[in-house]
């Protein structure tokens, strides 16, 4: 991390779950404008990938234990009927991570046999904002947060997973400068982040199709009254509204992220619905972040130039 301070709590990566549940035991606890860090480990354990040599077997991924998480944190004054804003501010990425095909998980399932091309794993090095593919291909690291949620409004959803608490969203605009805003279901919230990435495509197409990698983050929250038709997470970059929907089939998780579009439209902008949505005929960026979770991520875009109009 850049700037890091000793003032600044770091809550490590040790008691790790695998579930977003209101029934942990809370680790750690932060106050609403604290700018605090969190660490976070591999997709698939702290004992595998320390060298690039290091290769996967069948007994190393133990599905549907993945992508372990630290929290519970419990944000203080969090209650329900809020809206948990959470803020990026830097997304530590560093050291090696890997990528891999395992099957059964990817978007070409043999389901039957389980064959597809084996598992196979990539380990590659992360260094000054590059990710070292080979000696001659070298890709910008993107670093961005798979696993970031709260509490679900009822027992738990594994880490594998995603909901309207948020999850496994596997979405590349939770990353440096951006925000996140979520519903809050309980007092305290029960803050989780985990399944940090230094590059994802589109759709993540391999199952474990990021660059997987242990991360250090360094966040802030904030609390307000949740907008009545906040039913499930939404992003703000400097340039873009984003509304998100996870599903399957995958054309209902498009579904739910424009209909998300139209009641934040609708409900900040004052558009009627009729309009709201005709309107995202035009100027709606849209595209599926992942489709190998057990649902299936889409996100929904407004560039804000067209919003800053309405708003004359």
């Amino acid at each position: 991390m850049t700037g890091s301070t000793s003032s600044i709590q770091v809550i490590r990566k040790g008691d790790l779950k695998y579930a977003l549940a209101r029934t942990d035991s809370l680790v750690a606890e932060v106050q609403p404008g604290e700018i605090f860090e969190v660490e976070t480990e591999l997709n698939i354990g702290g004992h595998l990938i320390h060298n690039l040599d290091d290769a996967l077997h069948e007994h190393d991924v133990t599905l549907p234990f993945v992508n372990p998480a630290t929290g519970p944190i419990r944000v203080v004054g969090a209650r329900p009927g809020q809206m948990l804003t959470i803020e990026v501010l830097e997304v530590g990425v560093h050291g090696l991570g890997y990528t891999a095909l395992w099957p059964g998980i990817g978007i070409f399932p043999d389901w039957v046999r389980r064959k597809e091309f084996g598992i196979q794993n990539r380990n590659v090095r992360v260094e000054d904002g590059i990710v070292h593919w080979s000696d001659t291909l070298k890709l910008d690291a993107k670093p961005m947060i798979g696993v970031i949620g709260v509490a679900p409004v009822a027992g738990g959803t594994l880490t594998i997973d995603n909901g309207t608490h948020g999850g496994n969203l596997d979405i590349q605009e939770v990353t440096n400068g951006n925000r996140l805003m979520v519903r809050v279901y309980h007092e305290d919230a029960y803050l989780y982040f985990g399944d940090v990435h230094a590059l994802q495509g589109d759709a993540e197409c391999n199952g474990m199709g990021a660059i997987e990698i242990r991360g250090h983050l360094r966040l802030r929250v904030s609390l307000s009254d949740a907008p009545p038709r906040l039913n499930w997470p939404r992003i703000e970059t400097p340039t873009h509204l984003c509304t998100v929907g996870c599903a399957r089939p995958l054309d209902d998780a498009l579904r739910i992220s424009f209909e998300e579009m139209v009641y934040w439209l609708e409900d900040d902008y004052g558009l009627g619905g009729a309009e709201a949505y005709m309107l995202l005929g035009q100027i709606a960026e849209a595209r599926c972040t992942q489709m190998v979770n057990p649902k299936f991520t889409y996100v929904c875009k407004v560039d804000k130039k067209y919003l800053a109009q309405l708003r004359k």
